[in-house]
């Protein structure tokens, strides 16, 4: 859906990463009878978007992984320990669009994921939420994506039982442009 306030060339957006409009969640099953979800609470990043073509679109997101929240103190400690992200020697993880395309009102943004120093093709299914001025006399953008990770491919290893290999992450962004 295009805004009575869209933009006909590619405009440039800084990710409000305060916490406040944006957040990077993760769930993954326990021992397969219920979800674990928490976020990573620091991060930032930014995004290109062209309302008229999307291909000319592209993001880019880092976080810090010592950032991660689970609502749990201990658990938080052994997630940020070397059986899974190795926060000391992988503080970042970072994620970089290589394409954008439009499928029906959704879009697939493809780019590369560098998590615990390894970097995978990954795939992310989103929707833009919307756009326009703010109260502020600002402009701002909004996006929501989906995808998942196999921790194996990404050489986090710690056995949590077969049900348990899998990440489902989702971004949810706002971009005030710059």
């Amino acid at each position: 859906m295009i805004s009575s306030y869209s933009y006909a060339a590619p405009v440039n957006y800084e990710i409000d990463a305060g916490g406040m409009h944006a957040s990077v969640n993760f769930k993954i099953k326990h021992l397969g009878y219920s979800w674990l979800a928490g976020r990573f609470d620091k991060f930032g990043g930014n995004f290109v978007y062209d309302n008229e073509d999307p291909s000319k679109s592209k993001i880019n997101v880092n976080l810090d992984t010592a950032s991660v929240n689970s609502n749990h103190a201990e658990r938080d400690k052994h997630l940020r320990s070397k059986d899974f992200l190795d926060v000391n020697k992988y503080p970042t993880a970072e994620f970089v669009s290589t394409s954008i395309t439009e499928n029906g009102n959704d879009l697939v943004v493809k780019g590369d994921l560098t998590l615990h120093g390894v970097t995978k093709p990954i795939e992310i299914k989103a929707e833009k939420i919307g756009e326009g001025k703010d109260p502020w006399g600002g402009y701002r953008a909004g996006f929501s994506g989906d995808t998942s990770i196999k921790l194996a491919d990404y050489g986090i290893t710690y056995n949590l039982g077969p049900a348990s290999t899998e990440v489902f992450l989702q971004l949810n962004i706002e971009g005030i442009r710059k």
